[in-house]
């Protein structure tokens, strides 16, 4: 059953049309909980329609305005989130086949034929957009599975919480939007929303659940880096510092006071719209490509920075390896403003601390892949010409202690990522551009 606590009037739907009805139909969040509902509007009195028609027929606009759905234009879906500094990521569980310590569990069924792979994850809203930020929320509940060669998922549950904090009126045009978001990036994951949960809650949430049942050479272990591997980034870095550099923008702060003279509004909002749609990318198409190009382990970065989630990956070996990071790509001028806004973190490959105005723990990023070199440049190549997107090698794999580092003369480097159109990348060179770009040295 999928358990709805958003707002009065679904207390009433609730008592006209028999709890019973809604039960038997609340078990798909689509065809459920829009369409069952939908359907008995019409029977109920006092009933605010706006929450269905919202979420089942109006298309987002592609920039989310408050005024134009009746809210108050000061309204901010990110400040109905809680902002908490996170933890160092903790040591891995000792059992690789079943636990495998990256948010994820895999578990033998069948007598060992199948694997049941199962994931979750939940964000707090890091943008004002609702519809955008389901669509985030569900791609990287997603992610963990991709990260594990996993392109098939089977079902999703969806994991709500809503704002006790809110109007009635912003939860009518807020939960729809971010409801219709999740549901419409698991259509284009291939996958289902069957169920979940909500509840009400002092900050919004929302994440999920997800699963897929596969033998078990659809699975790829993370366990099996070898010395030799490189390591592929699939999306650029500096995505939470980008977020929150518009919400400074925004909200007239005068932390964006201090970083004016290197970057401009105007670029602010392009490099934003880009990085909002880097998250919304799905790491499907990477994930197929690590079964033709043999990768032998992945890890999703998210929460604890590219060297956080290359340590986590490095610990759970079963050789004695050394992740080596030597170039950190990030979106156009988030190098410099990291500076200038005292993000050392984020540049030394860590998750930045969050701050009194920063707006989310983390974003969702690539996937960071271990291969052989020609595998890897091979892969980098096709990845591009489906997705019309960079990925680079950024990495290599030594002999070590199963730990990651940054190597000694690692390099940043930015690029105009919300222009690129073809990108091809070889090893033991910056970039090959096939279009006239700018590829930014910066250190």
């Amino acid at each position: 059953m999928f358990k709805i606590v958003i707002s009065s009037y679904l207390a009433t739907v609730l008592h006209n049309v028999g709890y019973h009805v809604l039960k038997r139909n609340y078990n798909s969040v689509h065809s459920g909980l829009f369409c069952c509902v939908k359907s008995h509007l019409s029977k109920v009195q006092g009933i605010n329609s706006r929450y269905i028609a919202n979420a089942m027929d109006n298309p987002p606009q592609q920039h989310f305005d408050p005024v134009a759905h009746g809210l108050d234009p000061t309204f901010r879906l990110t400040h109905c989130g809680f902002q908490s500094k996170r933890n160092s990521p903790s040591s891995n569980q000792t059992d690789l086949r079943i636990g495998i310590g990256m948010d994820s569990c895999v578990l033998p069924i069948q007598g060992g034929k199948l694997l049941l792979v199962q994931t979750t994850d939940f964000f707090y809203p890091l943008i004002d957009d609702p519809y955008a930020m389901g669509k985030i929320a569900c791609a990287n509940t997603l992610s963990d599975l991709y990260a594990m060669g996993v392109t098939d998922c089977d079902n999703m549950l969806m994991l709500l919480s809503v704002s006790n904090k809110m109007s009635e009126r912003e939860r009518d045009v807020v939960i729809p939007l971010m409801m219709k978001g999740f549901n419409d990036c698991a259509q284009e994951a291939e996958t289902q929303v069957e169920g979940g949960q909500s509840v009400l809650n002092p900050w919004i949430t929302i994440g999920g659940v997800a699963t897929a049942v596969c033998p078990p050479e659809n699975i790829i272990m993370p366990y099996n880096i070898c010395p030799g591997d490189v390591l592929v980034l699939t999306k650029p870095l500096g995505t939470q510092l980008m977020v929150n550099v518009k919400n400074w923008l925004d909200l007239e702060h005068s932390k964006f006071n201090n970083i004016r003279h290197v970057i401009s509004e105007e670029t602010v909002q392009k490099v934003h719209d880009y990085s909002v749609k880097s998250m919304i990318r799905l790491n499907r198409t990477a994930a197929k490509l690590m079964h033709k190009y043999n990768a032998h382990g992945a890890t999703d970065i998210t929460g604890f920075g590219i060297v956080g989630h290359a340590n986590n990956l490095a610990k759970i070996q079963k050789k004695q390896v050394t992740i080596v990071i030597d170039k950190l790509p990030f979106l156009y001028r988030m190098v410099e403003v990291a500076k200038i806004a005292g993000w050392q973190r984020l540049l030394n490959g860590l998750s930045p601390e969050t701050s009194g105005m920063s707006v989310a723990e983390c974003t969702l990023g690539g996937l960071l892949i271990a291969m052989a070199p020609d595998e890897a440049v091979e892969f980098c190549n096709e990845i591009e010409r489906i997705e019309h997107q960079p990925a680079w090698i950024v990495g290599h794999v030594e002999k070590g202690e199963n730990v990651a580092r940054l190597s000694e003369n690692y390099a940043l480097f930015e690029i105009l990522q919300y222009d690129i159109r073809k990108i091809a990348f070889e090893p033991k060179k910056w970039c090959t551009w096939t279009v006239p770009l700018q590829c930014v040295l910066v250190k």
